[in-house]
């Protein structure tokens, strides 16, 4: 399971408006990637169309795609969204994370 904060929420559907998509029935795809000064990255994207391996959750009436593989990473993690002094954007508090970097997007396990 993905989680949603409430601000996240706010965030996630005015951008996916931005974009021209419907937040009631298109997703957002979180997913892991190699990189980054911690060793692993989080991506974050819109997405129309749910892949058939991908997996489907809904938090806050948020619907999340991950595929499988990142799923494994990113399992019980809460998706935040900043406004602070140290930037502005989303932010992952993942609890399987061992290492962040500064800027938390990147992260080891």
């Amino acid at each position: 399971m993905i989680n949603v904060s409430n601000i996240a929420k706010k965030k996630v559907v005015e951008l996916m408006k931005e974009d021209g998509l419907n937040p009631d029935i298109h997703f957002v795809r979180v997913g892991v990637k190699s990189g980054g000064c911690s060793g692993l990255s989080y991506e974050l994207k819109f997405n129309k169309e749910k892949q058939e391996a991908d997996k489907l959750f809904e938090s806050n009436g948020v619907k999340i795609i991950v595929d499988t593989k990142s799923f494994l990473y990113v399992a019980g993690t809460t998706l935040e969204y900043s406004g602070g002094l140290n930037g502005t954007g989303f932010v992952f508090n993942n609890p399987n994370a061992e290492r962040t970097c500064g800027c938390g997007e990147s992260f080891s396990l």
